[in-house]
């Protein structure tokens, strides 16, 4: 069959962390993508705001480098796809991967594969891609190659991978740096007979197959993912696996139900470095963007008119999360950070607070968000919200956020299934590195969670690795307690594992919450009195309302408490009156912190400027009643 070997098209995949991103700016900056005097910044292909902020990946995107051979041949086109390396983010991997012909799996020197380099390969893996391993980081003082390249090869093993799977070529790379060798540097230091990425580029060449197709085959297109343009409306960006795609042409769409439409595309565009720009004609093996269908979805085909052949849709796994998302349903709804002032009147018409709003929104992502599930529930103004894990929700709710939207965020609950009659729960493999001084206390935290361990490893260096198999509804609320009782130190990854019968009951919280018993602004005066009864989330000048938790209680139960007393000033001269205390800074959460803390009773009151933790039901009667309820049946 005839093959294109003017283009690449690889897929960079690894751990969050292991320097994806940073090896893909070095291939940009050495592949002469940049004028001399173009400012770069660090980690390009990170463009979202939040990626820039949490240092992760959180959408595939694809690049293009003109590579131009030693030896002075046809410069080749690689198409490179950066994924994200954390499983939340597990549907745009499936994506990327749906998009190229080969892996880059990316291994830290130091750190080894992780759970999430497990996943990733067990997808490319899954679909015959071929892998080139790269040892990266060569250079960090605790790395140790060899074990690390052994510890891959028993992961190839574990996953079934076959035996021209396993003949991998290894490349070792200082991304950093830009420099990468075939030949095995000492530990902890820089390849020494390479000064820039030539290996790297020659083996993506030697080992990455070069698109193949079929002349008398009609046009076929698969959609991968969408982007939007101000003036081009809707985007869709896709591989061409038979024929060509042109400007102008008519093309059969073929849609997710199999109904099939004529469509013409208005616009066409191939990806150059980071920017994406008009070309008339895109081949076999070409990635490229089109515009001129607004409605167009992920997973489905453009096609000859004549001979419409759909291509597979792209499969993901199910979620293994859910929250529940409605519209805010607080006292302060849609008056700003304090809820005073004319300020917070005018800001109001940029908010998002009704139920329309919130429902269009949600029905927006799902168009980009192949891994998201929105689900109705019993109350008009919430819906059920189903990913893969906490971040990944917690990331589209903070996304939702600085778009001036206002919500109700329940606490996240596994999504279970039924098996033979039995309920079935999702469960996670958590993979934990902690000095050994801290092992008994991560131990009895995964007693508690009901985690059993699995694997236990010492490398000599004072860190011990532990695996543990734990209940995803375990580790909602684990990673704040766990880096407490490591002291900051603890690493943890966890990956979704599959579904066992469910573990029974959990109690992972043992400190109730403080509440506040009334509306007003916590004072000083009242926040010394009650810090001794638990540790506070407010700060003097806070408006608070009645429901709203304000701190968490040293003790198991809740405690309703006024927070907003003052005291009283009379003209006599109290004993007292000189005395001064100190109010303890509060304790500030994040969003994720937040979620982590709920309980089943409690939600999350989400605004632009303030993230609030309150009660379900606000009214402290209400509330005593339906808990006497509970008690006596």
């Amino acid at each position: 069959m005839p093959t294109r070997h003017d283009i690449r098209n690889v897929a960079i995949v690894a751990h969050v962390d292991h320097g994806k991103t940073t090896i893909v700016d070095a291939m940009l900056k050495q592949a002469g993508a940049f004028a001399a005097h173009q400012h770069l910044d660090d980690r390009m292909m990170d463009s979202n705001d939040l990626e820039r902020e949490k240092g992760i990946t959180i959408l595939a995107k694809n690049t293009a480098v003109k590579y131009h051979p030693k030896d002075g041949g046809a410069p080749i086109t690689i198409n490179i796809i950066d994924t994200p390396g954390h499983a939340d983010f597990g549907g745009e991997v499936e994506r990327g991967l749906s998009m190229v012909d080969a892996v880059v799996l990316l291994v830290d020197a130091s750190e080894g594969p992780l759970p999430q380099t497990r996943f990733v390969l067990r997808k490319a893996l899954q679909q015959r891609k071929p892998v080139i391993l790269c040892i990266n980081k060569t250079d960090r003082p605790d790395s140790r190659i060899d074990e690390v390249v052994n510890e891959t090869y028993d992961l190839f093993l574990d996953l079934d991978a076959d035996e021209d799977q396993i003949e991998f070529p290894i490349v070792y790379a200082c991304g950093r740096d830009g420099i990468a060798s075939l030949t095995k540097p000492e530990n902890g230091t820089v390849p020494a007979d390479s000064t820039n990425l030539e290996p790297f580029f020659s083996a993506i060449l030697e080992h990455v197959p070069a698109p193949v197709y079929d002349e008398e085959a009609p046009l076929q297109a698969h959609v991968t993912n969408l982007d939007a343009d101000n003036f081009l409306g809707r985007i869709a960006l896709l591989r061409v696996e038979q024929g060509e795609l042109r400007k102008g042409q008519t093309v059969a769409w073929i849609k997710r139900d199999g109904s099939i439409s004529n469509v013409r595309i208005s616009e066409l565009m191939m990806t150059e470095a980071l920017t994406r720009k008009p070309a008339e004609v895109a081949g076999p093996g070409d990635i490229c963007a089109v515009a001129g269908i607004p409605d167009i979805m992920i997973g489905e085909t453009l096609a000859d008119p004549e001979n419409p052949i759909a291509l597979p849709l792209i499969t993901v796994d199910q979620p293994a999360i859910s929250m529940t998302i409605g519209t805010n349903t607080s006292p302060l709804v849609g008056r700003g950070g304090t809820g005073k002032g004319a300020d917070a009147k005018s800001a109001v018409k940029d908010r998002k607070v009704t139920a329309r709003q919130v429902k269009d929104r949600l029905d927006r992502e799902l168009i980009g968000n192949v891994s998201l599930r929105v689900l109705d529930t019993d109350r008009p103004d919430a819906w059920e919200v189903q990913g893969r894990g906490e971040l990944a929700l917690a990331i589209l709710v903070e996304q939702m956020r600085r778009e001036g939207f206002e919500l109700t965020i329940g606490k996240p609950q596994v999504v279970t299934k039924q098996v033979d009659g039995k309920t079935h729960e999702p469960v996670e493999r958590l993979t934990v590195d902690v000095p050994e001084e801290h092992m008994g206390a991560v131990t009895q935290l995964m007693g508690v969670r009901k985690g059993r361990m699995d694997n236990m490893s010492n490398h000599g260096s004072g860190w011990v690795r532990m695996e543990f198999v734990v209940p995803s509804r375990g580790l909602i609320g684990f990673r704040t307690e766990f880096l407490t009782n490591t002291r900051g130190t603890g690493i943890a990854h966890s990956i979704h594992e599959g579904h066992e019968p469910w573990f029974g009951n959990l109690v992972t919280r043992n400190n109730g919450s403080l509440v506040a018993d009334r509306a007003g602004a916590v004072t000083p005066f009242a926040m010394i009195n009650l810090q001794e009864r638990g540790v506070l989330f407010t700060e003097p000048g806070t408006e608070v309302y009645e429901g709203m938790i304000v701190g968490e209680n040293s003790r198991s139960d809740d405690m309703d408490v006024n927070i907003t007393k003052e005291k009283k000033l009379t003209n006599m001269r109290a004993a007292s009156a000189d005395n001064t205390e100190n109010v303890v800074p509060p304790r500030k959460l994040s969003l994720e912190q937040s979620l982590e803390f709920c309980r089943d009773d409690e939600c999350v009151e989400v605004t632009p400027e303030a993230v609030r933790i309150r009660k379900v039901v606000l009214d402290q009667k209400e509330r005593g009643r339906t808990a006497s309820r509970a008690k006596h049946g």
